[in-house]
């Protein structure tokens, strides 16, 4: 029987579908984001009268027998903690990150280091077997398991998978995969919403391990519909600048573990390298004293990281000073030198303020808050602070100096690394329940947290 053809407008964004164009999403307010698509269904998959319908019948979820949580190590002891032990048998994850990030390099090495246990079938739709190839080679993997299948069509894919059974399938990437079933473009939403929903079924009922690869759009998202990431067991983001070697894979979502863990690495010549004391990598090149440099504990997850932040002021040639903050949100520093200003009176309305977090981090808590402003006054002044101090604490509109969480963690990874003084809210040491070998000075507000590094 011919097949009627509907079209439809769908959003880009998040997937909702209306009989006409709309210049905003009811979904999710996002403007210009519809586009036509074709969708090609037959009368017979329209709920006809002769075709056959499954049932299913509720179960009791105490009669349900719970199968043990069998993980497969990725051979990266890093990536395992982001993933809560390793990769959940049957589990369907999903890596992000931008263009050149490093996501393909990481998938090659974990299809490398999973050997032993079965088959592992790497499928890619943008690269072909012999550039794979030279990237193997660059990397020194030798994997005689490891299969390759250059392929776009799900349904090619899915009958490779069924006949091969392997342990570990990698799918690069979800955008280039396409469905006949399908009319549009790969890649679009209806595409992309398909193609993850076969996956998600053919892993989740033959127990087959697999590996998304999702490209990210420019405010750094998964390309595709949100629904994209409320499917998959896991998602995680590989982060970091371009320009430097450190890499972060931070997990967003994970169904069998934290969503608080993090896994730093560095993209070598030999491809990813795990970094086991990510603290001693950041603050190694530090110089001997300079002024406007301060080290700051910052949490990432559940992992404390000993980050260095430098400051710059100078005098404005200009009647509106410059206001630049590499690492942290620009907001916060201007808020932070306005309290500066305001309540401990340096005169910054004159001076041009640049802040830098060293090696290319972005740090988003406000415990570094503390760490800023001295940063910035060591700067003005032109006065070292300690290379043994280390600053933690949250600063308030009103100068006071506010506490923060697991503080015990921040000093322990301090006092391994040596720092001889924390600087913390005075707050946070009345509730310490262990004793350092450092020197921990609580303060109240900025004022005393000057006074305790010589820049008042």
């Amino acid at each position: 029987m011919a097949n009627k053809v509907k079209t439809v407008f769908v959003c880009n964004n998040c997937g909702y579908e209306s009989s006409k164009w709309l210049g905003k999403c009811p979904g999710c307010n996002e403007w210009n984001s519809f586009y036509e698509e074709k969708i090609s269904k037959s009368n017979d998959k329209l709920g006809g009268g002769n075709s056959e319908r499954k049932s299913a019948k509720p179960l009791k979820l105490n009669d349900v027998i719970g199968k043990e949580d069998v993980r497969v190590s990725t051979g990266f002891e890093e990536l395992d903690r982001v993933l809560g032990g390793g990769l959940v048998n049957g589990s369907l994850v999903l890596i992000g990150g931008e263009p050149g990030i490093g996501k393909s390099t990481l998938i090659l090495q974990i299809c490398d280091k999973v050997k032993g246990d079965g088959k592992v079938l790497y499928v890619s739709g943008e690269e072909s077997a012999e550039q794979i190839k030279i990237r193997a080679d660059r990397l020194g993997i030798n994997n005689q398991d490891l299969m390759f299948l250059g392929e776009t069509d799900m349904d090619i894919i899915q009958t490779a998978i069924l006949d091969m059974n392997p342990k570990l399938v990698i799918i690069d990437s979800i955008q280039t995969m396409y469905s006949d079933e399908i009319t549009s473009a790969p890649g679009t939403v209806s595409q992309v919403r398909e193609i993850t929903a076969r996956i998600m079924k053919l892993c989740k009922t033959n127990g087959i391990t697999t590996i998304i690869i999702g490209h990210v759009t420019k405010e750094g998202n998964i390309a595709g519909p949100r629904v994209l990431e409320h499917m998959v067991d896991t998602v995680l983001y590989l982060e970091g600048e371009r320009y430097f070697s450190y890499r972060i894979l931070r997990g967003v979502k994970n169904r069998f573990g934290s969503t608080n863990e993090v896994g730093m690495f560095e993209m070598a010549n030999e491809g990813m390298v795990e970094i086991s004391n990510p603290s001693a990598v950041l603050i190694s090149e530090r110089g001997d004293n300079p002024a406007g440099s301060v080290i700051v504990a910052s949490m990432e997850g559940t992992r404390p990281l000993l980050i260095e932040l430098q400051s710059l002021t100078t005098p404005s040639i200009f009647g509106m000073p410059r206001r630049n903050a590499n690492g942290i949100d620009y907001n916060r520093l201007t808020l932070l030198m306005a309290v500066l200003e305001k309540k401990a009176g340096f005169n910054l309305g004159n001076q041009d303020a640049y802040i830098n977090v060293v090696s290319g981090m972005r740090i988003n808590e406000p415990a570094v808050d503390l760490g800023v402003i001295l940063a910035v006054a060591s700067s003005f002044k032109n006065l070292s602070v300690s290379k043994d101090v280390v600053a933690i604490g949250e600063v308030g509109l009103t100068g006071e100096v506010r506490t923060v969480n697991l503080m015990d963690k921040r000093l322990k990874e301090a006092e391994k690394l040596g720092f001889k003084t924390c600087i913390i809210p005075e707050s946070n040491k009345k509730q310490l329940k262990e004793s350092y070998k450092m020197d921990i000075i609580g303060v109240k507000n900025i004022n005393e947290a000057l006074k305790a590094v010589g820049l008042r």
